[in-house]
């Protein structure tokens, strides 16, 4: 028995937010062409696991009224400068300090740039990634409905995120295998970099995934089982 959205209650409905804007610079940036496919992926588990979701790539969504609507707010594969406004802005950190979710999937990360507490909330900004090819993740939370399912380690084909402004405390729960990774510019004497995460933050829960880069990806059934075990984490009904 599935939930129809529009019998769904609203504390169950969800934003999923697309913007790729100008790059800091006032260039376009990279657009990924996965968008569509990540909105599929999750409207049908939405659909599977009872809550509504609604789609937008405008920033004037992004005011009091509107995002008390949601429960959660999703940035997928949004990139570069996303809201336009101070007052924009101020209604995501309300939002998140009145006890909102945020869940980010891959080059969300590399979304508001210049904004420290954006950085903050996400659990970082992007920096760069070699070539996409495959690697091994160690599952460092085995317990967490975003990775219980994965047993050790991890096995994926994507893009290895790094990034910078990680703040400490974040509760990492897939670890890159930094040993399996083609990558010249890799740090010597690390021998994982963080790849998904969860916290607390300001009152908010917010999760975070750095893969997804293939559009192939939002069909596959691990990936998808990760994604939505973070965002029932985030909405509270997983832990």
């Amino acid at each position: 028995f599935l939930l129809e959205p529009d019998v769904q209650a609203a504390g169950d409905r969800i934003l999923v937010y697309t913007r790729n804007g100008l790059t800091l610079a006032g260039e376009k940036g990279f657009v990924h062409d996965n968008i569509a496919s990540s909105v599929a992926a999750i409207q049908q588990l939405g659909k599977e696991n009872g809550f509504a979701v609604e789609v937008s790539d405008q920033p004037t969504v992004f005011t009091d009224a509107n995002l008390k609507r949601y429960r959660a707010l999703i940035f997928s594969n949004t990139n570069n400068e996303i809201l336009d406004t101070e007052e924009q802005k101020a209604a995501l950190q309300r939002y998140i300090r009145e006890g909102g979710a945020f869940v980010g999937i891959h080059s969300a990360c590399g979304s508001m740039r210049n904004w420290p507490w954006f950085w903050s909330m996400v659990g970082g900004t992007f920096v760069r990634h070699p070539k996409l090819q495959p690697f091994a993740m160690r599952v460092v939370d085995r317990q967490h409905p975003s990775t219980s399912f994965l047993g050790g380690t991890w096995q994926w084909t994507d893009e290895f995120y790094f990034l910078r402004e990680m703040p400490t405390g974040l509760h990492v729960l897939l670890a890159g295998d930094l040993a399996t990774l083609d990558d010249p510019l890799k740090p010597k004497g690390e021998p994982t970099r963080p790849l998904a995460w969860c916290q607390e933050f300001e009152g908010g829960r917010c999760w975070f995934t750095a893969l997804g880069h293939k559009k192939e990806a939002y069909a596959d059934p691990t990936f998808r089982k990760h994604l939505v075990g973070g965002i029932l984490w985030a909405l509270g009904r997983a832990e």
